[in-house]
Protein backbone atom coordinates (compact mmCIF):
# COMPACT_ATOMS: atom_id res chain seq x y z
CA UNK A 1 0.00 0.00 0.00
CA UNK A 2 1.19 3.29 -0.85
CA UNK A 3 1.06 6.36 1.75
CA UNK A 4 -2.10 7.65 2.91
CA UNK A 5 -3.03 10.88 3.84
CA UNK A 6 -6.47 11.88 5.60
CA UNK A 7 -7.97 14.73 7.51
CA UNK A 8 -10.81 14.71 9.99
CA UNK A 9 -12.12 18.11 10.95
CA UNK A 10 -14.21 19.30 13.29
CA UNK A 11 -14.59 21.63 16.38
CA UNK A 12 -12.67 21.05 20.09
CA UNK A 13 -14.91 18.62 21.86
CA UNK A 14 -16.13 16.61 18.86
CA UNK A 15 -13.77 13.46 19.56
CA UNK A 16 -12.43 13.52 15.87
CA UNK A 17 -9.00 12.78 17.71
CA UNK A 18 -9.63 9.26 18.67
CA UNK A 19 -10.54 8.41 14.84
CA UNK A 20 -6.68 9.61 14.23
CA UNK A 21 -5.32 7.74 17.13
CA UNK A 22 -6.94 4.58 16.33
CA UNK A 23 -6.16 4.71 12.50
CA UNK A 24 -2.54 5.01 13.38
CA UNK A 25 -2.56 1.95 16.34
CA UNK A 26 -3.96 -0.54 13.72
CA UNK A 27 -1.74 0.40 11.01
CA UNK A 28 1.11 0.25 13.67
CA UNK A 29 -0.11 -3.39 14.42
CA UNK A 30 -0.12 -4.88 10.74
CA UNK A 31 3.36 -3.68 10.82
CA UNK A 32 3.15 -0.65 9.41
CA UNK A 33 3.65 3.01 10.14
CA UNK A 34 0.72 5.44 11.56
CA UNK A 35 0.88 8.79 13.15
CA UNK A 36 -1.58 11.28 13.87
CA UNK A 37 -1.14 15.26 14.21
CA UNK A 38 -3.84 17.41 15.44
CA UNK A 39 -4.16 21.00 15.45
CA UNK A 40 -6.18 23.09 17.38
CA UNK A 41 -7.50 26.83 17.19
CA UNK A 42 -6.80 29.07 20.48
CA UNK A 43 -10.32 28.35 21.36
CA UNK A 44 -10.39 24.80 22.23
CA UNK A 45 -13.56 24.04 22.99
CA UNK A 46 -15.66 25.37 19.68
CA UNK A 47 -12.91 26.21 17.55
CA UNK A 48 -11.76 24.81 14.74
CA UNK A 49 -9.98 21.49 15.28
CA UNK A 50 -8.17 19.05 12.32
CA UNK A 51 -6.20 15.54 12.80
CA UNK A 52 -4.16 14.37 10.14
CA UNK A 53 -3.64 10.73 9.47
CA UNK A 54 -0.10 9.31 7.85
CA UNK A 55 -0.32 5.95 7.50
CA UNK A 56 2.52 4.60 5.49
CA UNK A 57 4.32 0.74 4.90
CA UNK A 58 7.36 2.66 5.08
CA UNK A 59 8.69 4.62 8.14
CA UNK A 60 7.34 8.32 7.81
CA UNK A 61 9.79 10.99 8.10
CA UNK A 62 7.31 14.14 7.85
CA UNK A 63 4.57 14.02 9.97
CA UNK A 64 1.92 16.63 8.38
CA UNK A 65 0.27 16.27 5.11
CA UNK A 66 1.08 19.00 2.84
CA UNK A 67 -1.86 21.17 1.21
CA UNK A 68 -2.97 19.43 -1.71
CA UNK A 69 -1.43 15.56 -0.76
CA UNK A 70 -4.37 14.71 1.17
CA UNK A 71 -6.89 12.03 -0.32
CA UNK A 72 -9.69 11.66 2.10
CA UNK A 73 -11.17 14.62 4.30
CA UNK A 74 -14.22 13.87 6.75
CA UNK A 75 -15.56 17.38 8.03
CA UNK A 76 -18.40 17.93 11.19
CA UNK A 77 -17.94 21.68 10.92
CA UNK A 78 -18.16 24.61 8.57
CA UNK A 79 -15.60 26.51 10.55
CA UNK A 80 -13.01 23.83 9.99
CA UNK A 81 -14.14 22.50 6.56
CA UNK A 82 -13.36 26.09 5.35
CA UNK A 83 -10.50 26.70 6.90
CA UNK A 84 -8.70 22.78 6.10
CA UNK A 85 -10.34 21.80 2.86
CA UNK A 86 -7.72 23.09 0.97
CA UNK A 87 -5.50 20.71 1.61
CA UNK A 88 -7.04 18.02 -0.66
CA UNK A 89 -6.13 16.89 -3.22
CA UNK A 90 -8.40 17.99 -6.83
CA UNK A 91 -10.92 15.45 -7.16
CA UNK A 92 -10.11 13.92 -3.79
CA UNK A 93 -13.07 12.89 -1.36
CA UNK A 94 -15.03 14.69 1.49
CA UNK A 95 -17.22 13.28 3.96
CA UNK A 96 -19.67 16.42 4.90
CA UNK A 97 -22.23 16.10 7.18
CA UNK A 98 -24.51 17.55 5.66
CA UNK A 99 -26.52 19.03 8.73
CA UNK A 100 -23.62 21.04 9.51
CA UNK A 101 -21.51 21.62 6.61
CA UNK A 102 -22.54 23.22 2.85
CA UNK A 103 -20.03 22.87 0.42
CA UNK A 104 -20.04 25.54 -2.67
CA UNK A 105 -20.95 24.80 -6.28
CA UNK A 106 -17.09 25.32 -6.83
CA UNK A 107 -16.05 22.83 -4.21
CA UNK A 108 -18.27 20.73 -5.62
CA UNK A 109 -16.85 20.85 -9.04
CA UNK A 110 -13.36 20.21 -7.54
CA UNK A 111 -13.57 17.47 -4.91
CA UNK A 112 -15.61 14.52 -4.72
CA UNK A 113 -18.32 15.97 -2.09
CA UNK A 114 -19.83 12.98 -0.78
CA UNK A 115 -23.01 13.79 2.37
CA UNK A 116 -23.28 11.43 5.30
CA UNK A 117 -25.58 12.59 8.15
CA UNK A 118 -23.00 11.37 10.72
CA UNK A 119 -23.85 13.01 14.08
CA UNK A 120 -27.72 12.34 13.37
CA UNK A 121 -26.63 8.73 12.84
CA UNK A 122 -24.65 9.20 16.41
CA UNK A 123 -27.91 10.06 17.81
CA UNK A 124 -30.62 8.48 16.57
CA UNK A 125 -29.38 5.38 14.95
CA UNK A 126 -26.89 4.50 18.16
CA UNK A 127 -28.44 6.68 20.56
CA UNK A 128 -25.23 7.79 21.47
CA UNK A 129 -23.42 10.80 20.25
CA UNK A 130 -20.05 10.29 21.87
CA UNK A 131 -20.22 7.42 18.66
CA UNK A 132 -20.05 10.27 15.81
CA UNK A 133 -15.99 9.54 15.74
CA UNK A 134 -16.60 5.55 15.15
CA UNK A 135 -19.03 5.88 12.40
CA UNK A 136 -16.50 8.41 11.01
CA UNK A 137 -13.47 5.92 11.56
CA UNK A 138 -15.73 3.26 9.47
CA UNK A 139 -16.89 5.75 6.45
CA UNK A 140 -13.09 7.25 6.08
CA UNK A 141 -11.90 3.10 6.34
CA UNK A 142 -14.50 2.31 3.45
CA UNK A 143 -13.62 5.18 1.43
CA UNK A 144 -9.71 4.64 2.10
CA UNK A 145 -9.15 0.80 2.34
CA UNK A 146 -6.22 1.86 4.67
CA UNK A 147 -7.06 -1.20 6.91
CA UNK A 148 -8.43 -4.77 7.17
CA UNK A 149 -12.10 -3.97 8.76
CA UNK A 150 -11.30 -6.27 11.43
CA UNK A 151 -8.39 -4.99 12.36
CA UNK A 152 -9.89 -1.67 12.95
CA UNK A 153 -12.76 -2.88 14.44
CA UNK A 154 -10.42 -4.80 16.87
CA UNK A 155 -8.22 -1.62 17.77
CA UNK A 156 -11.14 0.78 17.93
CA UNK A 157 -12.89 -1.60 20.48
CA UNK A 158 -8.76 -1.92 22.56
CA UNK A 159 -9.43 2.00 23.16
CA UNK A 160 -12.82 2.58 24.18
CA UNK A 161 -14.52 0.91 27.87
CA UNK A 162 -15.70 -2.62 27.30
CA UNK A 163 -19.04 -0.83 28.69
CA UNK A 164 -19.85 0.99 25.30
CA UNK A 165 -18.39 -2.17 23.45
CA UNK A 166 -21.45 -2.65 21.94
CA UNK A 167 -22.86 1.20 20.96
CA UNK A 168 -19.81 1.39 19.42
CA UNK A 169 -19.66 -2.20 17.49
CA UNK A 170 -23.18 -0.46 16.10
CA UNK A 171 -21.99 2.78 15.08
CA UNK A 172 -18.94 1.07 13.01
CA UNK A 173 -21.46 -1.19 11.57
CA UNK A 174 -23.95 1.76 10.52
CA UNK A 175 -20.56 3.84 9.26
CA UNK A 176 -19.72 1.23 6.72
CA UNK A 177 -23.51 0.77 6.14
CA UNK A 178 -23.86 4.50 5.15
CA UNK A 179 -20.65 4.51 3.28
CA UNK A 180 -21.80 1.94 1.22
CA UNK A 181 -25.11 3.62 0.09
CA UNK A 182 -23.21 6.40 -1.07
CA UNK A 183 -20.43 5.00 -2.69
CA UNK A 184 -23.14 3.07 -4.56
CA UNK A 185 -24.98 6.05 -5.59
CA UNK A 186 -21.32 7.95 -6.73
CA UNK A 187 -21.48 4.91 -9.59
Amino acid sequence: MARTLMRFTGVGGQGVLLAGEIFAAAKIKTGGHGLKTATYTSQVRGGATVVDITLDDDEIFYPYANDGEIDFMLSVAQVSYDLFKGGVSEGGTIVVEPNLVHPTAEDRKKWNIVEIPIITIAKEEVGNVITQSVIALAIANNFENAIDKEVLKEVMLSKVPAKVHEVNIKAYDLGYKYSDEAKAKMK
